[in-house]
């Protein structure tokens, strides 16, 4: 009798699975046409980005975003998936280059946590769609959101910040006044704004004609945050443009960005470590005897990537006198972006400091910075002892320590501002530095364990910087792509991926400080109150706050308290 019963339950229990997985089949079913339009408008967003760099697939993926969350079947949980598969389809398109270092695993998750983000950003903009002006609500939460991801977990990861997208388009300048925040901002306020002004008209026109005499569409507000992005740009745009034209008194001077390139892969490590600096040797070789034969001005100084010399010159007197060569021979300091033993250092434990190094031809070593905002998971290992027991790719992690300082170097006589690699994607980095005095900003970067995807990608974030803070920026990578960017974000010189090069270029040094230098904390801050906003209008319109103090109210004279 009870193996008769444990039967009929476990066919129970059978029925009851295949029930319920026919529902939710079915369910699929019913939403494909909006989960469709939430992988393509993930799809769309990612394609802004290089190496497409189409940036106006960003605004049509915030409108289709937009149309998609202000449905009225989507609820807080559809909005919550809706906002995870646009995450995903997003972000794994977009990073596939973390494969190429940490295999398939790490990548795909690493993006299915990034789509955790738009995934809350959904489920939030569910809740206010209904108070008036949601476009401008949805906006502000969305700069919520990549505050959130720039920050959290580990110090955050700000690569897929809509506003590096955007470097190629039109909203650009609006860096100007409030940087990256403020460029995904109006980018996001511009998609979801058309999105409202169609939908609004298309409501109209469907409406019967008395309908339509009696009540023209709402496209007053939407109408008014597209003029006020465009006017914005605008306004900015003069300042940006004379920035780039070399307008002004500021001295010029010479600089050199040298790319040696890396050996083919497969040679034993140390072998490749010297390779490289032999590499980077050898073409700052080549650009001195150019400068002696008059075919380069002579630089006032040089830079080197990330990583160049990873044999530590001040501990191996052969690296270090390697460089003293290149440096005597260009007759300029050179900044080395060298891997030094850090404090308490030992076989077992062998903390390091990333580097970047002020070599003068003269006196050897000088000034450095070293690097303060390091990347989990590549540079160190958060939680060695737990994560190492999750994967063999754990181990691959360095032992890196952040340094101190604030992020500027002299170099004959120039404050020099150094973002190395991947600190030029936080923004505090390159404010500090610029702050602090720095008139020329440098992102040495080694990009040899990636893809020339990535180095596009990079190189977008250098240019947001440029405008953002009124500076020339000199990007150096060991395997590039290197370039010589203006103030208005245009390429000036660039290599090519993958090969020996030098970039030799006048630029103009320059100490006027932009209101992105400024106000950039306080304008990310504002943007983020709009998001906050719109949840506290949300709860007034939807009446929450009333029936919460009406409960309470119920409550009290329930108690005896309240009655007369």
């Amino acid at each position: 009798m009870a193996e008769a019963q444990q039967a009929r339950e476990a066919d129970d229990a059978v029925a009851e699975g295949r029930s319920r997985l026919r529902r939710f089949g079915q369910a699929v079913v019913d939403r494909l046409p909006q989960l469709s339009v939430a992988i393509v408008a993930g799809l769309a967003l990612c394609a802004s980005f290089p190496p497409f760099g189409w940036w106006f697939t960003a605004i049509l993926a915030f409108a289709a975003l937009g149309w998609l969350l202000t449905r009225p079947s989507t609820t807080a949980a559809g909005g919550f998936g809706y906002g995870l598969l646009f995450g995903a389809a997003f972000y794994v398109p977009l990073l596939p280059w973390i494969s190429g270092l940490v295999g398939a695993v790490p990548w795909l998750a690493l993006s299915l946590v990034e789509a955790l983000f738009p995934a809350l950003f959904g489920l939030a903009a569910v809740l206010v769609r209904r108070a008036p002006g949601w476009p401008l609500w949805f906006a502000g939460l969305w700069s919520a959101q990549e505050w959130l991801k720039s920050t959290v977990p580990f110090g955050g990861f700000p690569w897929g910040v809509v506003g590096y997208s955007q470097t190629r388009g039109p909203a650009l300048p609006l860096a100007y006044f409030g940087g990256a925040p403020l460029v995904s901002f109006a980018t996001v306020l511009f998609g979801f704004s058309a999105a409202a002004l169609t939908l609004e008209v298309i409501r109209w026109w469907r409406s019967d004609a008395a309908a339509r005499a009696a009540a023209p569409p709402a496209v007053v507000l939407p109408g008014l945050c597209i003029s006020l992005v465009l006017l914005t740009a605008a306004l900015a745009w003069p300042h940006v443009r004379k920035s780039g034209a070399g307008a002004g008194d500021e001295p010029p001077v010479t600089v050199a960005a040298v790319q040696g390139n890396v050996p083919r892969l497969g040679l034993e490590f140390n072998a490749q470590r010297r390779a490289v600096l032999d590499n980077h040797v050898r073409e700052t070789l080549r650009l001195a005897d150019d400068v002696r034969a008059g075919r380069a001005p002579q630089p006032m100084f040089v830079i080197w990537p990330e990583n160049s010399s990873d044999i530590d010159p001040l501990a191996n007197a052969d690296a270090g006198q390697e460089i003293s060569t290149a440096a005597a021979a260009i007759r300029a300091p050179i900044l080395v972006g060298g891997v030094l033993a850090a404090p308490g250092y030992s076989r077992e434990n062998p903390v390091s400091n990333n580097s970047v190094i002020v070599w003068n031809p003269d006196t050897g070593p000088a000034d450095r910075h070293d690097k303060q905002i390091i990347q989990p998971f590549g540079e160190y290992l958060p939680w060695r002892s737990f994560f190492s027991k999750l994967s063999p790719y754990a181990e691959r992690a360095g032992y890196f320590v952040p340094g101190q300082g604030d992020g500027v170097v002299r170099a004959a006589g120039v404050p020099i501002g150094v973002t190395t690699c991947w600190e030029v994607i936080f923004d505090r980095a390159a404010r500090e530095a610029v702050r602090s005095g720095a008139q020329v900003l440098a992102v040495p970067s080694n990009n040899a364990t990636f893809d020339e995807a990535m180095s596009e990608q990079q190189l977008d974030f250098a240019r947001l910087r440029a405008v953002e803070h009124d500076r020339y920026v000199v990007v150096a990578g060991t395997v590039g792509i290197s370039a010589v960017i203006s103030p208005d974000g245009r390429e000036l010189a660039r290599t090519a991926f993958f090969e020996p090069a030098y970039l030799d270029q006048q630029i103009r040094l320059r100490t006027a400080l932009t209101p992105a230098t400024r106000f950039g904390p306080y304008v990310e801050a504002l943007l983020i109150g709009i998001g906050l906003a719109g949840i506290a209008s949300a709860m007034l319109h939807n009446g929450l706050f009333v029936r919460a103090r009406n409960r309470g109210r119920r409550s009290t004279t329930d108690n005896g308290k309240g009655a007369p």
